[in-house]
Order: structure tokens, then C-alpha cells, then sequence
């Protein structure tokens, strides 16, 4: 009979159309065949792969049971070929399958065209695309995608499409040559994900972009070894050197060439080579009319078609000096000096030049008297000066000769060497220190060599100059003084502090708060210091000013609703950790937890919003404040003013006065009466009573209708009355009540009355004084 295999379901069966994991691990039993023989026979299973080809799969014969015995690799090989036999021992069926291999989330993504090296303008405009970035993932799926991100750094400049991969310079951001020459950028590509062994995995790869920035004509040239000095002698002729300027251009990527000119106070004297800056006389000295010329010297770039761009200028001193014996100077940048200071590290190559200082000697003796030899006297000749031999003047170059003796370890000195011309016992110098710093150094009494004191520790941040005097004396005890300045240098040995390690701040919406940290060190760049955010919660809510500390809301968190959907959605705590790090060599960096309260402001008033926008001008603000007092006082002023003048006006009583005439004899006298009324308004005092209405008042009938005032007549006009009374206010209850409904009518006609009285007194009166 025959041998039948049949299918049951994917992993049972004859292995047809059967697919399995790339990451399958290696003895997993992945399949089970089986298989029939019609007459019941036991039956064998085996498989077996093509010549030179690799065995994935081992079977169990009795069983059935295949398992993994090789590792998988979709990549490499997605498809295996197998083939499949059943045996009752007497026939055997073999059937050939092909087993599909699928992918699983295993490779991460590889960058194309590495090494990644770009060189950009300086001059590029921010948002410029400046690069592509390529990577690829042999995965399938999502597995497959690539996405792209820059590792975060501290002032960034550039930033990168996440999908398409193109680097761009940051918007808002520039490049400098001078400041950066060079940046480092890290891209990150990552995959979408996907199931590896089980489990959900993204893979990522990292490249290093090198971005060399390529500089462009944006810094003007500067001269080098300022200040200039140069020096006419008596010999001088027409056409000798005085000195030669040197500048260079600031752009020294791609410098441009230099072309110098004289633009004022050479008097036309002396002229300048336009391409080396060698400044010549023009004339003879004995024609020169002063003793000292500055001359104001232009280095200009010259551009394309010769045209001439940025510049520098600076000033050169020209002395006149006569034939004398003085002994040769030294010269540093800024005129005579006796001491120069050089800091280099231990071990420079031998016939290495210091550099890092100028030194100009000059001798302004003529003839045979100018020519002197420059020797440098020290331990083991381990600096040579040249040159050697010196007419008037030269500059100074002082070359390693001995590497070996340039050695830290065997401490930092400092070496004088003072040469008397005599010889013999006079010929020998002792050396002293004294002052006010010499008490921490030492002085060898006959090498000269100046070194710290056992017992001295010297610390920049507490001190960082000293200052004392070198005496070198013969045995005659003629000596000279040299004073020397020692500088300490700085170290980096002191960490950024905060005042605490938790920061409580309450900080404004659209006001940032602002963390210091201090950093004890005496110099920069050692005690400058930068900020950064390390963490943050929530995240992307802050922003940190590297330079100042001064930390703020990003742009969108624009209100107080904003910050309660953020608190209310992320649970966060408005937190951060701020990190401070100094820019010394090594580095030293220290954190503080800042915990932040958010508010909003409060509406200003009008005057306080004023006092707000002048808080930065406070003049303004006290020029606002004393012109409204100034209008407050000058208002109550008036309006005081006016109503003292009308209250005097209204209560003004005339002063009772007396008036004496002598009268004729033959003039009989008279008299004024006034009606006998009683008065219950002082105003009634003026009212003449009717005769006919009787001579008694009734006080219960309605108050007669007042008349206007009227003056009494006189009978005789030359007659002057004496007058003399008082007011008085004597009436009921009544009475006061009226006197109030009327008092404004009954001053009226007070006053009036008054008026006339005196006018008619003063015309009757006219001649009698």
C-alpha cells in the first residue's frame, strides 16, 4: 500500500507553505509532521536539505517533532528549502517545501555615505538646507522606517528634518569662523518599531557630523605688536627705515591682502611701503622741526578689483635722538621695560621660538658705540638669544636650545643674571630680595635663582600678584635694583555654587526668575559660568538663559489656563533641575532643584501702570508726581482764596467812627432820630415805620412787605450827623428762623445802605476838615 501525508494545520502536518520567525530561539520545537500509512505500518520521518546548503531544521523520526537548531536570519535568507520524507521502511515519499521565513524587529538602521564631513559658508543664512542624512533599516514594516533627531547639546546650532533627513542651520542661529571653526554634530536615526523575541523594540544608530564652517570676509584687519615705536638717529639718511607695521587680516581662513598708507602726522617726512608697512624717512635729520612724530598708519584689505575694504588704524611714535653714551634699552609693546614674562609648557621642542612677547633692544649711541652683543647668562644654556651682535637696533628672538631643562617639575623659577664689567673680587655680585612680597621666595645669593619658600602655598582666588626687589651688589657695595611681578596663575579647583541645592521661586507669567550660582575661581574662563536644564517637569515648558540663569516659560504658555490644563493633564509639579558649569579645563559642574510657583499679574491702575513703564526712568515718574501736588495745591489755593474773599466781603462791618465839625454859633443844632421800633432783624434798624399804621406792632400778623432802603433826608445839608450803634440780634424763635430765610436780602441792604450813608457824608463834609 501506499504512504499518505496530510496537512492537519500550519505547525502539523508536511511543513508546505509553513513560515516561522527570524527570531525563533535556536531548540524550539517549531513543527510536528504527520503522517499515515494505509496498512497501519509505523512510520520514519526525515529531512534533508540541498548539497552545500544550511541545516535549520532536525527531526525526531518517531515522533514527528522539528526543531530549530540554527539561528535565523531574515536578512540574509528569507526563504529554506527542505525536503521532507515518510518511510514505513518499505516506501518512502519525499516531498520538497519551502519554509517562509518572516521578519522580526532586529536590525537597526545603517547611515549611507559615512564619514559625514561638510564644509559650509560663514556667511550662510539661517534655515539654509546645508545636507542630506541617509540611512536605511533592511527591516519590513515599521520596522524598516527611519526617523531622524540631533542629540541635544548647549547652544545648538542646526537642526534636522526628522523625516527627510536635510540639516539646516537653526533658524535665528549664525555661524563665526573666529568663534567656531568647526562643530560636532551627533544625528540619531531610529526605526518605527517592532516585535523582537516578544517583545516591542525600537533600534537606533549614531553618526557624528563634522561641519567645518569656511570663513568669509566679515572681520577687518588688526595690527600686530602694538604699540609702535621707531627711532630717527643723527647718521639717518633719506631713505632709511624708521619701522615696519604688521597687520593682518581678521578673516584667517581666506585672507585678503593688506595695503598700508600714512593718513596724518608724518609732516612729510615720511613715507610708507603701501605692501611691507616699512616706514622710511624722506629727509635729512638736521631738517627735522620736532623731536617726537606720531604718525597715524591705515591697514586696508584689499578686495576684488583692488578695492579697498575693512581697516585698522594705529600710531606709530617716532623719536629724534642725538649722539649720546647710553647703554643699550630693551623694549616690550608699551616702550622701556626690564623685565619680560613668558608662560609655556614644560618640555618645547628644541629650537622652538618663545613667543607671547615683543622685545626690542636698541642702543641710540652712533659709530662704534652703538654696536653691543646680546648674551643670555643662565643655567645649562637652555635659551640662546638671537642675534648675537647688534648695530643700533634689533629685534629680539629668543630660541629653546636645552628641552631638558624646561621642567615643571623641578619648579617654577625665575633667573637674573647681572654682569659688572670689573673683574676679581669686584667682579663678584651678591644678590639679595626684599619688599613687601619677597617674605614667600628665596634668592640663590650667587646664581640668582628666585623660587618659592618651603612653607609658601599660593592661591590665585586669595592673591594673585606679588611684587618685590632684586638687589645685586659687588663687594664695594655698588649695586643696582631690578623690581619683578610675579602672577599666579589660575587653576580650576573650585566647583559653581548655589546659595542651596532646593530653590523655591514664584515666577509671573511673562517675567522669568533667575538662579546664580557663584564660582570662586580668580579668572575667566575658569569662573564663567553656564546654565542648563537637565531635567524638567513638566518638560518642554522652560526655557534657561545659558549666560544670565534667568529661567522663563516657553512662548505658548501664555496664560494661567494654560499652566492648570498642563498641571491637570501630566500631574507634573512645575519643577526643574538647573545645571551650572564652569568653563575651566577640567570642567566642574553642580545642580539645584528649583521649584517653581507660576501666577499671573495683577491688573495695574492707571497711575501704578504708569509708575510700572517709568520704573526704568524714575525722573519722569517724580516730574508726573510733583506737577499733580503742584495742581492740587494751586487749586486749593484758589479755591480758599476765593471763598475768604467772599465770606470778608459778605461780613464786612464797617468800624463805628466819629466825625467832629465845629459848627456857627448862630447855626442851631439838630438831630437825627430813628423811629422807635423794636427789631426783631437787624435789617428792620433801617426800615422807616409808617406813622399811620400805628405806633404799635402786631408781632402775631403777618410780617409787613420790606421796601427798598431808602437814605433819611436831611433838612439841613450841611448838618453832620454823630453816629454810633451796634448790632444786635434780640427776637423769638421766630424771628431767627426769618432772619436765615432772609439773611442774604438783609446784607444786601445793609452793605447799601452803608454805602450811601458815607457818600452823602462826604459831600456834606466837603471843606470842614
Amino acid at each position: 500500500g501506499g504512504i499518505g501525508v496530510r496537512a492537519v494545520c500550519s505547525t502539523n502536518g508536511n511543513m508546505a507553505l509553513f513560515s516561522i520567525s527570524e527570531d525563533t530561539p535556536v531548540g524550539t520545537q517549531i513543527y510536528i509532521l504527520n503522517g499515515t500509512d494505509p496498512e497501519g505500518d509505523p512510520v520514519r520521518y526525515g529531512l534533508t536539505f540541498e548539497k552545500g546548503s544550511k541545516e535549520y531544521f532536525r527531526v525526531e523520526p518517531k515522533s514527528g517533532n522539528v526543531t530549530l537548531i540554527q539561528e535565523l536570519d531574515r536578512e540574509k535568507q528569507d526563504e529554506i528549502s527542505v525536503l521532507v520524507s515518510i518511510t514505513d521502511g518499505r516506501n518512502k515519499v519525499v516531498e520538497t517545501v519551502r519554509v517562509f521565513v518572516t521578519d522580526a524587529n532586529d536590525e537597526p538602521p545603517e547611515f549611507l555615505n559615512l564619514p559625514f564631513i561638510i564644509d559650509i559658508p560663514e556667511d550662510t543664512a539661517p534655515g539654509s538646507s546645508i545636507y542630506r542624512v541617509q540611512a536605511v533599516d533592511k527591516d519590513m514594516g515599521s520596522g524598516g522606517s527611519v526617523s531622524y533627531y540631533l542629540q541635544s547639546i548647549p547652544f545648538a546650532k542646526f537642526t534636522i528634518d526628522g523625516h527627510s533627513g536635510i540639516l539646516r542651520v537653526k533658524p535665528g542661529e549664525t555661524l563665526d569662523y573666529e568663534t567656531t571653526p568647526t562643530h560636532f554634530v551627533t544625528v540619531v536615526a531610529r526605526d518605527g518599531g517592532g516585535k523582537y523575541k516578544g517583545k516591542h523594540q525600537v533600534l537606533t544608530s549614531t553618526a557624528t557630523i563634522t561641519i567645518n564652517v569656511i570663513d568669509a570676509q566679515d572681520m577687518p584687519p588688526s595690527f600686530i605688536g602694538t604699540p609702535y615705536f621707531g627711532y630717527i638717529y643723527e647718521v639717518s639718511v633719506p631713505g632709511s627705515e624708521i619701522f615696519t607695521v604688521y597687520a593682518k587680516d581678521g578673516d584667517q581662513g581666506t585672507p585678503n591682502l593688506i595695503h598700508y598708507s600714512i593718513i596724518n602726522g608724518s609732516d612729510g617726512v615720511f613715507d610708507i611701503n603701501s605692501t611691507s608697512g616699512c616706514i622710511t624717512l624722506t629727509t635729512y635729520p638736521s631738517l627735522l622741526k620736532n623731536e617726537l612724530y606720531e604718525i597715524k598708519v591705515k591697514a586696508s584689505e584689499v578686495g576684488p578689483n583692488d578695492q579697498l575694504l575693512d581697516y585698522d588704524i594705529t600710531t606709530v611714535t617716532v623719536r629724534v635722538v642725538d649722539l649720546n653714551n647710553h647703554p643699550p634699552t630693551f623694549y616690550g609693546e608699551n616702550g622701556p621695560q626690564s623685565k619680560f614674562e613668558v608662560t609655556m609648557y614644560e618640555h618645547p621642542p628644541a629650537g622652538e621660538i618663545l613667543r607671547g612677547f615683543k622685545i626690542t633692544v636698541n642702543d641710540s649711541d652712533q659709530g662704534a658705540n652703538a654696536k653691543f652683543k646680546l648674551r643670555l647668562v643662565g643655567p645649562g644654556r637652555v635659551l640662546r638669544v638671537v642675534p648675537q651682535t647688534v648695530l643700533n637696533e634689533a629685534q629680539v628672538t629668543i630660541i629653546v636650545e636645552d628641552t631638558s631643562g624646561i621642567d615643571y617639575e623641578k619648579g617654577p623659577t625665575l633667573s637674573f643674571k647681572a654682569n659688572d664689567p670689573d673683574s676679581g673680587p669686584w667682579g663678584e655680585v651678591k644678590y639679595t630680595i626684599y619688599g613687601s612680597g619677597s617674605d614667600l621666595f628665596s634668592i640663590h645669593p650667587t646664581t640668582g635663582l628666585i623660587s618659592t619658600q618651603p612653607w609658601t602655598s599660593l592661591d590665585a582666588e586669595v592673591r594673585s600678584k606679588y611684587n618685590f626687589y632684586v638687589k645685586a651688589e659687588d663687594s664695594e657695595g655698588k649695586y643696582g635694583l631690578a623690581e619683578v611681578f610675579v602672577t599666579v596663575t589660575d587653576m580650576n579647583d573650585h566647583p559653581p555654587e548655589f546659595d542651596d541645592k532646593l530653590l523655591e521661586k514664584t515666577m509671573i507669567i511673562g517675567t522669568p526668575v533667575k538662579v546664580e550660582a557663584v564660582d570662586e575661581d580668580a579668572e575667566s574662563p575658569n569662573n564663567v559660568i553656564e546654565y542648563s536644564i537637565m531635567t524638567a517637569d513638566p518638560d518642554n515648558a522652560f526655557d534657561i538663559n545659558a549666560n544670565t540663569g534667568e529661567i522663563k516659560l516657553k512662548p505658548y504658555i501664555k496664560s494661567m489656563e494654560i499652566v492648570q490644563n498642563i498641571t491637570r493633564q501630566k500631574d507634573c509639579r512645575w519643577s526643574l533641575v538647573v545645571q551650572a558649569r564652569d568653563r575651566g579645563s577640567p570642567s566642574f559642574s553642580t545642580t539645584a532643584v528649583v521649584n517653581i510657583d507660576i501666577t499671573e499679574a495683577v491688573r495695574p491702575g492707571p497711575m501704578a501702570a504708569f509708575l510700572m513703564k517709568s520704573r526704568d526712568n524714575p525722573m519722569r515718574a517724580l516730574g508726573m508726581v510733583t506737577v499733580i501736588i503742584s495742581m492740587l495745591v494751586g487749586v486749593t489755593v484758589l479755591f480758599s482764596t476765593a471763598m475768604y474773599m467772599r465770606n470778608s466781603k459778605s461780613n464786612r462791618i464797617m468800624p463805628a467812627r466819629r466825625i467832629i465839625k465845629r459848627r456857627p454859633r448862630d447855626q442851631q443844632p439838630w438831630t437825627f432820630k430813628m423811629p422807635g421800633v423794636k427789631f426783631n432783624d437787624p435789617a428792620d434798624k433801617f426800615v422807616i415805620g409808617d406813622p399811620e399804621s400805628g405806633p404799635e406792632r402786631n408781632t402775631s400778623s403777618p410780617r409787613p412787605k420790606l421796601l427798598p432802603p431808602s437814605a433819611p433826608c436831611f433838612d439841613r445839608p450841611r448838618a453832620v450827623p454823630t453816629i454810633s450803634g451796634a448790632l444786635a440780634s434780640k427776637g423769638s424763635k421766630k424771628a431767627k428762623s426769618n432772619r436765615r430765610k432772609e439773611g442774604n436780602i438783609s446784607s444786601a441792604l445793609v452793605s447799601e445802605l452803608k454805602m450811601k450813608l458815607e457818600q452823602k457824608i462826604i459831600e456834606s463834609n466837603q471843606g470842614y476838615y
